[in-house]
């Protein structure tokens, strides 16, 4: 039986690339996200390599869009195997004091109130069909933190908290639910802003490793973490980080 997974900010970076790997695995996938061009391209380059994939238009922070984005799902490919949690954003930081009561409103309702839709509708799915995996993505910014952070980090860490609630709640319904925190990783539109430049330099300097990672290094975690392999891995946070939260 062919599998099926669906991908949110799926339209470039960490989610294009996963999208990508969950193809090459033989999934079906459904390519979710705002960004209507580049979301549309990452179902091309599925579909020229000879998978399957449809595109759905989804703000994750809209109930009606997420509710629509997994019947799409069904109607398309009859069920929903896998799920990755992925769309967010990253607006920048300033001190508590400073920082605008509509950026904390808007990062918590993409970051976080985004997460726990696409939950709410992918875990009522895979209950009717006997179960399925699911990953959210946080960030070591969910385990850690830094200066200007209090929005970014807060919902970050509360998709930590989210993940292993609903991990415990379908626990034994065949239903697992991971997280991955990335590091610094290069080539997402968030990190590759003009204006993260000097944050990521210095992000490279602190990761033991000496570099960023890739987003392909994240799909491949994400994927495993989806697969048959992960059996028995429910309810946590796998950081990718090149060691940086071992500081």
């Amino acid at each position: 039986m062919e599998r099926v997974a669906l991908v949110t900010g799926a339209a470039t970076g960490i989610g294009r690339e996963t999208a990508l790997a969950f193809a090459r695995s033989g999934a079906r996938v459904v390519v979710a996200d705002v960004a209507v061009a580049e979301a549309e391209e990452t179902a091309h380059l599925i579909e020229t390599a000879g998978g399957r994939a449809v595109f759905v238009r989804t703000d994750v922070a809209s109930s009606a869009d997420v509710e629509a984005m997994v019947a799409t799902a069904v109607r398309e490919f009859g069920r929903l195997d896998y799920a990755f949690n992925n769309a967010g954003i990253a607006p920048r930081g300033a001190p508590i004091a400073e920082l605008d009561e509509e950026v904390w409103h808007r990062t918590i309702a993409v970051n976080l109130t985004g997460v726990w839709l696409c939950l709410k509708h992918e875990c009522a799915q895979m209950l009717r069909q006997g179960g399925g995996a699911i990953v959210n993505t946080s960030s070591i910014m969910g385990v850690a933190s830094g200066p200007g952070l209090s929005a970014y980090s807060a919902s970050k860490t509360g998709v930590v908290g989210l993940t292993r609630s609903v991990a415990l709640d379908y626990a034994r319904s065949n239903i697992r639910v991971n997280a991955v925190c990335p590091g610094g990783i290069g080539g997402t539109a968030i990190t590759d802003r003009e204006d993260n430049k000097a944050d990521m330099d210095q992000l490279k300097m602190m990761t033991p490793m000496g570099r960023l990672g890739t987003p392909r290094e994240i799909a491949d975690a994400v994927v495993w973490l989806c697969s048959d392999q992960a059996s028995f891995v429910t309810g946590q946070a796998l950081t990718v980080d090149g060691g940086f939260t071992v500081w």
